[in-house]
């Protein structure tokens, strides 16, 4: 059974950081394109970042104007996301989620992604 468990979340002040990881297990996605998501309430789910399967290129949304990035560490089948510089619109649920390709026409697209994390709260206070 394929999970992904993020971890990371929690309550931040206006400006500071948080790091999300989001852990794969029941196979390994080393060779796969993996991405976060966010959703705030009464919002659509938005795309926050991906990396390619080497980890080598990454896409971001455009709301992240160099404040976040997003890494992987193969052999820990793991993905970061890490946020800086945060703000209270970057409040919401964060979902880490895991395609079965290597690459993407369209990362952002949440329909090429075929796991998904439960997501973690990330909640920045003004």
């Amino acid at each position: 059974q394929v999970q992904l468990v993020e971890s990371g979340g929690g309550l931040v002040q206006a400006g500071g950081s948080l790091r999300l990881s989001c852990a794969a297990s029941g196979r390994t996605f080393s060779n796969n394109y993996m991405g976060w998501f966010r959703q705030a309430p009464g919002k659509e789910r938005e795309f926050v970042a991906a990396v390619n399967w080497s980890g080598q290129r990454q896409y971001y949304g455009d709301f992240v104007k160099g404040r976040f990035t997003i890494s992987r560490a193969n052999a820990k089948n793991t993905v970061y996301l890490q946020m800086n510089s945060l703000e209270p619109e970057d409040t919401a649920v964060y979902y880490c989620a895991a395609s079965l390709s290597p690459y993407s026409s369209d990362y952002s697209n949440p329909q090429g992604y075929d796991y998904w994390g439960q997501g973690t709260q990330v909640t920045v206070s003004s």
